[in-house]
């Protein structure tokens, strides 16, 4: 997901009800994703390319339709589709692990890891020089705490699952690449020809993974194809455009923390339509990840790349 550009009049800490329950909704179409995911009868990374080219002709008719979008993704500058390039990349590297993850471990493992975005951004921006301060700390350490016991966790179970919590990890360090890019990026591309920019780039890459894994993109039967559909749909589409809604009235470190509960809902979702019941042992790391995050969302308010909300997964 994205958050406000630099340079535009913050959010206030509070907005009208009805925003709140846009959020609350947001929330609920985000936390069908991994669900979603997992119910396909597809591979992998194919469904990481339809994600983002189902999404194209939607988006593509939203900046075709309005003439200054037209001209603004006609005109973009070098170094504006240069960031746009590799925000696309590193979304297509986001979905080619965090999607490949959910085959090998749980729902509730996979969101609660790839959920670490914002500790990542932290350190993205320590490694640019940028000062971290002391609560952002606390939350690193507190995820990567809760990290280890869930990794540890999942160990116990198969060796499969931990590979997927690896991955899942990698698909959050990459979404903090992409939302950093984003940020730089977003101080002059407006939020519609950013997506298609992004999208669009994103699907030729994972199409080129596709063709050169030789991994099929057709023949899938009905109920894979609505299931594709559902995530860009209610995720992609939906979620996306209502953070973005919310974005302008409710502060993006409520927003953040808000997008959390994604890591329940997915959970319920996959105990519901799977039987898939994390075990008890889980239940600790998934708080200190949580903990962590809220922790580091709240020590850098002003951030773009850190408190802003995840990308939709």
């Amino acid at each position: 997901m994205t958050a406000p550009a630099p340079g535009e009049r913050p959010a206030p800490a509070s907005g009208p009800p009805a925003d709140y329950l846009l959020l609350g909704l947001a929330v609920v179409a985000v936390s069908t994703s991994a669900p979603l995911i997992r119910a396909a009868d597809a591979p992998s990374l194919s469904i990481a390319f339809w994600r983002n080219a189902l999404a194209l002709p939607v988006l593509g008719v939203l900046v075709l339709v309005r003439a200054g979008r037209r001209r603004e993704a006609a005109s973009l500058d070098p170094r504006e589709r240069r960031l746009a390039l590799m925000a696309g990349l590193f979304l297509a590297a986001h979905f080619a692990t965090w999607v490949p993850s959910l085959a090998f471990t749980s729902v509730a493992s996979s969101v609660a890891l790839v959920a670490t975005q914002p500790v990542w951004a932290a350190l993205i921006a320590r490694g640019r020089g940028e000062h971290v301060p002391r609560l952002a700390w606390w939350g690193i350490g507190s995820a990567m705490v809760g990290a280890v016991l869930l990794t540890g966790v999942d160990v116990s179970i198969s060796p499969r699952a931990l590979f997927g919590d690896l991955l899942a990890l990698c698909g959050g360090a990459l979404a903090a690449a992409y939302v950093t890019v984003g940020a730089a990026a977003r101080r002059t591309i407006s939020t519609t020809v950013y997506a298609v920019a992004c999208y669009g780039v994103a699907a030729v890459a994972l199409l080129a993974v596709c063709v050169i894994g030789r991994q099929p993109l057709a023949g899938y039967d009905g109920r894979t194809w609505l299931l594709l559909a559902a995530t860009v749909a209610g995720p992609q589409l939906l979620g996306h455009t209502l953070v973005n809604r919310v974005l302008g009235t409710i502060s993006p470190v409520i927003v953040s923390v808000a997008i959390l509960f994604e890591i329940v809902g997915a959970a319920l979702l996959a105990w519901w339509a799977f039987g898939e019941v994390p075990p008890a042992s889980a239940v600790p790391a998934g708080l200190c990840i949580a903990l962590g995050v809220v922790l580091v969302v709240r020590a850098n308010p002003d951030e773009p790349a850190v408190a802003g909300a995840p990308p939709v997964d």
